[in-house]
């Protein structure tokens, strides 16, 4: 069956994605098994009527965070970012959905087994490793294939404009030519070490900079709150929960666990009939109720190439992905246990579950105990909701509801409603909040938070303070350092036009370290990359002189002679590279148009 599915996986949907889907959806994808815990259900923005909720991005922020790609002082800025990308995909899904593209369910298949992060060593689809790593990015199977699905139609659509890019040939033959040219030159560079003496910015130097700097050195409005947390988990600890409850729950999660599966496949069509198939595996049958080893029949009659080999061996499956009529034998069985005959798509089957993917009751106690609890407390925690609502309602402080409701009063230090504050104050909703006219201005407590499914939170403004520019005395470390870092390069600057004018009427300059440079091409990395640059926008030298010039560099200011230009060869392999590239920078610029022109057209509402 996997052998049947992997001889299509080169289609056109395999070649969209293959190569950018595990980092795609690292950061954006569909929704997570830990979407139970995050914020709200209103909308983040709508896209053409059509609803962003708030959940779809904050998912996504976690999912980022805990990834560890995004620092979690970032998370505020990231959230917008999520948004923004939220946005352009929803419209991407429009205009796809809009021109009546499709990817049917084998294609997807043949694009999940293609892929090599779901392959084992040996280059063949592992379940096991498929089902782990979604489980690692927090997917389900059936969450993935949603999302592959929209994904692989958004890159359908930019397949198709990347292919109607195009250029003439004497673009070709002019662009290769230029970028396999090869140069020659020389550069010194100048450092600080070069000027006669160390810069010395006065004070007035200073006033100066802090005067023509003044945003550089503005800090926006901040408050500082006293806040209150209350957590669901906090109150679930009181629940009490039974045996038989834990018990109940193990077993309902056992019976939707991963099944470790064997089968033995057998196929009809162009080598044989159904009814050929039939009585091939009705053969098998009859072995195995003699008691012939299921695994060494797998390898005599399946046709499943990719299993066979290994006793019928698919490793561990969840359900959603080899189809219904699959699952519902699967899934029905215990651990030991062969199916009657099943019919799919791909042939005949005889499946045997070999063990459940679970861990024993003991070993998983503690996690269900964790799960009936928050389920058990939802109902209490919604009644210590309620009376947080109230009590801070009727309060003029935080401290007596503290105590009433057994809580404790933290306080956060400054902060912005921009950058927010730390842990649950980086939620947006709790800085707006915090400079809301009601908190800010008139001193009541913040109505009650909801920060995520689980927590909620209530704030009271304890400080604020009004934008301002600092004064000069406590920025005075970073104005003098950002002083002597332009008046560093302003003399370095004037020493090499010193320089640069005597090199151009022929004088010798003692004292600069040459560094030779013998034929370089545009992509070389013995030279650092702001010489290289200049080395190459420097118009061509006539014969036996120079054309010199000079750029910033990492230590200073670098001086570049240029000395000998030749033309790159258009017919090189390279060069038939550097086309191709071209031609992608032209889709890319013409998928980055549409992507712009769909959002300006959109009827976008953020909330």
């Amino acid at each position: 069956m996997l052998q049947r599915i992997r001889e299509g996986s080169q289609g056109w949907a395999a070649k969209v994605v293959v190569g950018a889907i595990i980092v795609t959806f690292a950061l954006f994808g569909a929704e997570s098994l830990v979407s139970y815990f995050s914020a709200g259900s209103n909308d983040a923005a709508t896209v053409n009527g059509e609803s962003i909720s708030r959940q779809a991005v904050e998912t996504q922020v976690q999912r980022g965070i805990r990834s560890g790609q995004v620092p979690p002082e970032q998370e505020r800025q990231f959230r917008g970012q999520v948004l923004d990308q939220l946005i352009r995909q929803r419209t991407l899904d429009q205009y796809a959905d809009e021109g009546g593209l499709h990817i049917s369910d084998s294609q997807l298949d043949q694009l999940i087994v293609s892929l090599p992060e779901f392959q084992d060593q040996d280059g063949r689809f592992s379940e096991e490793l498929f089902t782990n790593r979604l489980a690692q990015a927090g997917y389900t199977p059936a969450s993935f294939r949603r999302e592959l699905r929209a994904d692989t139609l958004r890159r359908q659509v930019q397949q198709g404009l990347a292919a109607s890019a195009f250029l003439l040939p004497s673009e070709k033959a002019r662009l290769a030519s230029l970028q396999q040219q090869q140069r020659t030159f020389r550069y010194a560079q100048l450092s600080p070490a070069d000027l006669d003496q160390p810069v010395a910015p006065s004070d007035a130097d200073l006033q100066q900079y802090y005067d023509q700097h003044q945003e550089d050195f503005r800090r926006p409005e901040q408050v500082k709150v006293n806040y209150l947390v209350l957590n669901q988990e906090d109150v679930a600890k009181d629940v009490e929960v039974t045996d038989e409850q834990l018990r109940q729950v193990y077993e309902q999660a056992k019976a939707a666990a991963p099944r470790e599966v064997s089968h033995i496949l057998v196929t009809f069509g162009d080598d044989r009939t159904e009814q050929e198939a039939r009585d091939r595996i009705a053969e098998v049958q009859q072995q195995l109720e003699q008691g012939t080893d299921f695994a060494a029949l797998a390898r005599e009659y399946s046709d499943d190439s990719s299993s066979a080999g290994d006793g019928g061996d698919l490793g561990a499956i969840q359900k959603g992905f080899f189809g219904d009529s699959f699952d519902d034998a699967a899934f029905s069985l215990d651990p030991g246990q062969v199916s009657q005959i099943v019919q799919t798509q791909y042939g005949l089957h005889l499946i045997k579950v070999t063990g459940v993917d679970i861990p024993s009751f003991e070993e998983d106690r503690e996690t269900l105990a964790q799960q009936v609890k928050l389920e058990q407390s939802e109902s209490l925690f919604n009644e210590r909701v309620q009376k947080l609502t109230d009590d801070a309602y009727q309060a003029d402080d935080l401290e007596s509801v503290a105590e009433e409701m057994g809580l404790t009063v933290q306080t956060s230090d400054w902060f912005s409603q921009d950058a927010g504050g730390e842990d649950v104050l980086s939620n947006p909703d709790a800085a707006a909040a915090a400079f809301s006219s009601d908190v800010l201005e008139d001193g009541y407590n913040s109505d009650v938070i909801e920060t995520d499914d689980q927590q909620r939170v209530v704030l009271r403004v304890v400080d604020h303070r009004e934008a301002s520019t600092l004064p000069l005395d406590e920025v005075r470390d970073q104005v003098l350092a950002a002083v002597k870092i332009e008046q560093t390069r302003q003399q370095l600057q004037a020493r090499a036009e010193e320089v640069l004018v005597a090199l151009r009427n022929g004088d010798d300059v003692p004292g600069l370290d040459w560094q030779q440079a013998d034929s370089v091409t545009r992509d070389a990395d013995s030279v650092p990359a702001p010489i290289l640059q200049e080395a190459f926008r420097l118009s061509r030298p006539q014969a036996g002189a120079v054309t010199w010039g000079q750029t910033e560099s990492q230590s200073g200011v670098a001086i570049v002679g240029v000395e000998a230009v030749t033309a790159g060869d258009a017919s090189s392999d390279d060069a038939d590279f550097v086309t191709r590239l071209a031609q992608r920078l032209q889709a890319q610029i013409a998928i980055q148009g549409l992507s712009q022109t769909l959002e300006e057209e959109a009827d976008v509402e953020r909330h």
